[in-house]
């Protein structure tokens, strides 16, 4: 083979390995960032992986908030009206979070079943309802709470 053949050859090679490299460490790095959402039924069921980053929605049960008389941590239970999960949280909770509240929070579940979170969302308004546990309550056929 002609040695500038050879040295193109190489060349071409060494970008092509460089090229499926990064572009399979960028697809790692992105397949590590995946939230999946998950009902509490869908969890209990055991479709939730365990370890796994997720994300978690329903309504916070009512007098379900426990809170540790020392620290952040808080307990809490939230349901699609069919099952419940119990979510552990250690921080400040968003202000308009509250008892019937529709709420999402995202964390890692863990071998009893219970979701260690390290963030819970609500939104701004006193009717939010994330849509993805809006339309499991809705699937479950559970109405009354809902603003339809």
């Amino acid at each position: 083979m002609n040695p500038i053949r050879k040295k193109r050859l190489i060349i071409v090679l060494m970008i092509a390995f460089g090229a499926a490299g990064g572009i399979g460490l960028m697809l790692f790095a992105l397949s590590e960032n995946l939230n999946l959402f998950f009902t509490p039924s869908q969890i209990a069921n055991g479709e939730a992986p365990i370890g796994k980053r997720i994300r978690v929605g329903g309504l916070v049960l009512e007098n379900s908030v426990k809170r540790v008389k020392t620290g952040l941590v808080v307990e809490f239970v939230i349901t699609d009206t069919v099952q419940q999960v119990v979510v552990n949280y250690e921080g400040i909770l968003p202000d308009l979070f509250r008892e019937g509240q529709g709420i999402v929070a995202n964390g890692r579940l863990n071998e009893q079943g219970i979701v260690v979170a390290d963030e819970v969302l609500a939104k701004h308004d006193e009717n939010y309802m994330p849509r993805e546990a809006m339309e499991a309550i809705k699937k479950a056929g559970y109405k009354e709470k809902l603003n339809e």
